[in-house]
């Protein structure tokens, strides 16, 4: 078992350094629309209509279906907006949707459930910065949509709080 988790660590060691070696200058200046592909892992953002640029995303633990109640690690689908940004995040910085909506929370309700809430676009948690893109091995998240934390500086700085985001599966 401790060999495995040794070779584990190894590789995702390898996978973060290759990665992070191949970053670009940013050249994203303003963002008044993101997409998001779930089944892709891609989020993609636009200005006036014309793709800028796409990230690599990891996504909720369960990320088949549209998010439905609180714990379901479900990352939503549909149409919301970015209702927040936090520079203080415990993972690097975070951009807030707004789930749930109205109709996320007569669903739940229907149910007996809570909906849930606090997704997020986020960076890596903090202190860990340098796994960068070997974050995408796996979907992690309890719902949210994650970046590498310079991707997250990026989008940031340049996605106005009101932007719309659109999910699909």
């Amino acid at each position: 078992m401790f060999k495995l988790t040794l070779f584990t660590v190894a590789l995702i060691s390898m996978v973060a350094q290759t990665c992070t070696n191949n970053i670009q200058p940013s050249n994203i200046e303003k963002v008044d629309t993101i997409k998001v592909y779930k089944a892709k892992r891609l989020l993609e953002t636009y200005y006036k209509g014309k793709l800028i640029k796409s990230y690599k995303i990891s996504l909720g633990g369960s990320p088949v279906g549209h998010k439905q109640e609180e714990g379901d690690n479900k990352t939503p689908e549909g149409a919301y907006v970015i209702n927040d940004k936090n520079p203080n995040s415990a993972y690097h910085k975070n951009l807030g949707i707004s789930y749930p909506n109205a109709q996320d929370i007569k669903a739940a309700k229907k149910r007996g459930k809570s909906p849930g809430g606090d997704i997020k676009i986020h960076g890596l948690p903090n202190g860990m910065g340098s796994i960068g893109k070997a974050h995408l091995l796996s979907d992690w998240t309890l719902g949210c949509l994650a970046l590498t934390n310079e991707e997250i500086d990026e989008l940031y700085d340049a996605v106005p709080i009101g932007t719309p985001i659109l999910i699909y599966p």
